[in-house]
Formats: structure tokens, sequence, C-alpha cells
């Protein structure tokens, strides 16, 4: 890194660079993964923890074979040093259920990037249980039932 450039710089490219991999991403680009990603990167979700670039491509990979058309759109970035955080939706359509009817899951990843500006640490936050579980349809009753009955406001 040279004096001109600050950890913080990298940090700010590589999130730009990572936006622009996500809003486009499909199976045949899955190959870049390491472009974005250091060798040995973790990565968690509420289904998924994994560690190194094969693995994270596998999660993606079972995401376009279980879904149509998923796809990203970030909608708000935050940098600070070497982290870095992505509000998102997450559109797609279910493969098996209702499958005409588009979905959105709203979340959030928390980033940390190293030297080169490749994410090391990924840790993606949203809610299953409303923007997933509810939606579904058997459990999806029992899951509206338990918020309801959850609720402080009732």
């Amino acid at each position: 890194m040279s004096a001109m450039t600050s950890h913080s710089d990298l940090t700010t490219t590589g999130v730009l660079r990572l936006v622009a991999f996500y809003e486009s991403l499909t199976p045949e680009n899955l190959q870049h993964l390491g472009n974005y990603y250091a060798a040995d990167a973790f990565f968690k979700d509420p289904f998924n923890e994994v560690r190194g670039i094969a693995d994270i491509r596998a999660v993606f990979e079972h995401m376009f074979a279980a879904l149509h058309e998923p796809r990203f759109i970030v909608t708000q970035q935050l940098v600070q040093g070497d982290r870095a955080a992505l509000e998102w939706e997450f559109r797609f359509r279910f493969q098996r259920w209702n499958a005409q009817a588009p979905q959105c899951i709203y979340g959030a990843s928390l980033l940390r990037f190293d030297a080169q500006g490749r994410v090391a640490h990924h840790r993606d936050y949203w809610d299953a249980a409303e923007e997933l579980y509810e939606k579904l349809p058997a459990i999806g009753v029992l899951m509206r039932w338990l918020r309801r009955n959850a609720s402080v406001r009732q």
C-alpha cells in the first residue's frame, strides 16, 4: 500500500467493485468470486456458515438452483476503515411454490476487507421468520400466529 493509498480507500474501492458484482450476479460470473473475496474468506447468513471461496461459491450456486431470477439491489453503503455495511434488497421468485409471485427480503451485510481490498469476513443479517418462513404455506401460518401471540402490542 503506498503512502497515497489508505486502507479506507482500498475498502471503498472494494465495496464499489463488490456492489457492482452482486448487482450483476449470474451463475456464469461466480467463477470470478476470487476477485472479490480473499481465499480463506468467512461467510455467514441465517442458513450457512462457510469458509473459503469454493464453499462461498457453493452457497450462491445453490441459490441459483433453488430460486427463479435471484438478484440483489444495494440501497445503502457505509465504509469506515477496513469495514463496510451494505443495506440490500434480495428479489426472487420461489421455484416450487407460488412461482409467479415476486418475493423480496430486506437485509444488511457487515464486511471486513483485507489489505488487497477483498472481503475477508462477510456476515448477512436478515429476519428469516418474517422475510421467508411467513411466506411459506404450512409453516407461514405457524410463524404468523407466533408473531401475533408473542407481540408485546396485543
